[in-house]
């Protein structure tokens, strides 16, 4: 077993850079995945939602996030996510506003996450070539919603009433995240 582990150790000679995809599906099997989510709201009320679309979860409009790397503080993740995924900066609270223990049932990878959302405000806007404009959108794209909309990522319905603002929202740090 030893030998076996110091072979898959050489394969990731800096974990904090992330892990090879293969190795990473499969500590997604032994492990909960840790991840932050990054709510973000307008002046007008309305949520930023990205669009997704992969073997896991299918098509549909999701909270923008991403799993924390090892020895990474939530901080640069959320910069990494708000910068990968809007191409912008963002400032947001301190602490997260909700942790949820997140099970899919029936999978065995990417199967257990725990997820902290963030309350977050944009500092720049999100990059305008990235913005939804077409009648199917495209993985990447970007787009305000004032209400969850239909095809949300069933994943994401824990955060049905942060999206529509029925829950109450602290507002996001004078510290910038990204």
């Amino acid at each position: 077993m030893k030998a076996m582990i110091d072979a898959l150790a050489e394969q990731v000679p800096e974990p904090a850079d992330g892990l090879p995809e293969e190795l990473f599906l499969w500590v997604s099997s032994l492990t909960p995945m840790v991840n932050v989510d990054l709510m973000i709201h307008d002046a007008e009320g309305r949520a930023l939602l990205t669009w997704r679309h992969d073997r896991f979860y299918g098509p549909g409009w999701h909270v923008p996030g991403g799993i924390i790397r090892f020895k990474e503080r939530t901080a640069s993740r959320i910069a990494a996510v708000a910068a990968h995924e809007l191409g912008a900066r963002v400032r947001c609270t301190r602490q997260p506003v909700a942790i949820h223990e997140v099970m899919h049932p029936n999978r065995r990878v990417r199967g257990h996450f725990i997820s902290l959302l963030y309350a977050c405000r944009l500092v720049t806007p999100p990059d305008a070539s990235r913005r939804h404009r077409i009648a199917s959108p495209r993985p990447g794209d970007w787009a305000w919603h004032r209400l969850c909309p239909p095809d949300l990522i069933p994943v994401h319905e824990i955060y049905r009433d942060y999206i529509e603002r029925r829950r109450p929202f602290p507002k996001p740090e004078d510290d910038e995240n990204g």
